[in-house]
């Protein structure tokens, strides 16, 4: 069902998640622009994708963000992260989460295309 409403999807990604997810949306014909940053809790590098689509479209990005920018766990060094510090006693890497995304799904209240 169209129902003609616009809805903007912010996606909040890794970088390596942002370049698979850009790619995939573009290649299935939705607009996608990616816009870099940085934080999050290992200071990593993050995207945020835009992408201005019909209400009932929705629903095929947010799978498409779940398929590209799955969580996930990784093995990182103690002294990489920002709580530890270097005067950490302990030396064996440890399990963290990375990847995954956040979606915000806003309502458009007008678009234009100059």
């Amino acid at each position: 069902m169209q129902d003609g409403s616009l809805k903007l999807v912010v996606i909040i990604s890794s970088d390596a998640d942002a370049e698979k997810l850009t790619k995939k949306l573009v290649e299935q014909g939705y607009p996608a622009t990616k816009i870099s940053s940085t934080g999050g809790f290992m200071r990593k590098g993050n995207a945020t994708i835009l992408s201005g689509v019909e209400a009932n479209e929705v629903d095929q990005i947010i799978a498409m963000v779940r398929l590209e920018a799955a969580a996930r766990t990784e093995y990182v060094p103690v002294q990489t992260l920002p709580f530890f510090g270097e005067g950490s006693v302990l030396q064996e890497p440890i399990e963290v989460r990375t990847g995954g995304a956040i979606v915000f799904v806003l309502d458009v209240a007008r678009f234009e295309k100059t």
